[in-house]
């Protein structure tokens, strides 16, 4: 791992009829690609005692390819960039924290877009 972001705390989005969650965003340097990288991901998210039940609901873990440098993907089940990144403050946010100068898809940098989001949806340093 590179770099990460400070945790923040924030209203479930989807299935609202839960626990807040902590979310954070780390930059790490892999030699996997796409696809290999969100195997190994799964598995963490698997060992970790996630199951799939709920979409959106309640979950240990989820863990996500948001970025991947300059790269693009688009499969049925792998969308890199994260195709809702761009709407959800708890990606945003700690991402302009760790680059707040990045151009994020739309042409919006990341601090720009984290300080609009912050005044639409309610995120907290945790």
């Amino acid at each position: 791992m590179r770099k990460m972001a400070p945790l923040y705390r924030t209203e479930p989005v989807g299935y609202t009829e839960q626990d807040w969650f902590l979310n954070t965003v780390a930059e790490v340097s892999t030699v996997l690609s796409p696809r290999e990288l969100l195997d190994v991901l799964l598995g963490i998210e698997k060992s970790l005692g996630r199951v799939r039940t709920v979409r959106w609901g309640p979950r240990p873990v989820d863990l996500d390819i948001v970025l991947y440098g300059d790269e693009r993907v688009d499969k049925p089940d792998l969308v890199i960039p994260h195709p809702c990144m761009c709407e959800r403050a708890f990606v945003i946010v700690p991402l302009a924290d760790l680059a707040p100068e990045l151009v994020l898809p739309g042409g919006r940098k990341a601090a720009d877009l984290a300080a609009f989001l912050r005044k639409k949806q309610p995120i907290e340093r945790y």
